[in-house]
């Protein structure tokens, strides 16, 4: 039976972030159920925009939208304030099947060369929870990641769903200069550096793949709601993906 956002989600709280966003918040944990559902309604807005849309922003438990205040107090919306008329219309949509699309789509698999100058934190990490490093290698190439968000840089994804046994701090003393396509474990998460850039987590590995190009139609290679696998290579392998 087909339902509409308001009926399914009974429970959501909206707010203004600004005189040009709304804010979606679907509940205060990091889990895959809510991701599920931020990634279906984010598909409806972006299937179905209403006058005025610019853009949308998932995060771990909101979905933000973008609007241009002028379009929107001129449409035909419902309801008086920006605010009311975007979210009456967001609440209003129909919900398909799309809530179990998340666990269907292939994952993309990320080619990964870990420890030695790729991955200078390996060892320390192995260090940290008692592991030998092909252990760590092991655990986090064998899990299932979920994209939460698109942050802190261009294209960087947070990865959710990594073994809670190698959750690790981020470094005490931040590097001034990790390479773009440095995999990295921060807490109980791990992600991918698109660009050269600053950066705390412990670099564990490095993907030959671009993660952000910017000549690409979608410049971010992930995004949020893809599930994503590490495939551990050697140099050689990761040499020869640099050339193809």
């Amino acid at each position: 039976m087909m339902q509409t956002v308001r009926e399914h989600y009974p429970n959501l709280k909206l707010y203004s972030l600004s005189e040009k966003a709304i804010t979606i918040n679907f509940g205060d944990s990091i889990s895959a159920d809510l991701l599920t559902q931020i990634t279906a309604v984010n598909q409806l807005v972006q299937e179905q925009p209403f006058p005025g849309m610019i853009t949308t922003v998932p995060a771990y438990s909101t979905l933000t939208v973008y609007f241009d205040p002028l379009q929107v107090y001129k449409s035909t919306l419902d309801g008086w304030r920006c605010l009311d008329k975007v979210g009456n219309y967001i609440l209003s949509l129909s919900l398909t099947d799309r809530q179990s699309t998340l666990n269907t789509i292939a994952p993309i698999i990320i080619p990964t060369c870990y420890g030695g100058s790729y991955g200078p934190d390996l060892e320390a990490v192995a260090a940290m929870h008692h592991l030998s490093s092909e252990a760590v290698i092991s655990i986090h190439s064998a899990a299932a990641y979920i994209v939460y968000m698109i942050g802190f840089v261009p294209g960087f994804a947070y990865l959710g769903g990594m073994d809670k046994i190698l959750a690790s701090p981020r470094k005490a003393t931040p590097r001034a200069a990790v390479p773009a396509g440095s995999v990295g474990i921060a807490g109980e998460q791990t992600g991918v550096y698109p660009l050269d850039t600053p950066g705390g987590w412990q670099i564990i590995g490095r993907t030959p793949l671009s993660m952000f190009d910017t000549d690409r139609t979608q410049p971010s290679l992930l995004k949020a709601g893809d599930r994503v696998q590490f495939k551990p290579i050697t140099t050689s392998q990761f040499k020869q993906y640099q050339l193809t």
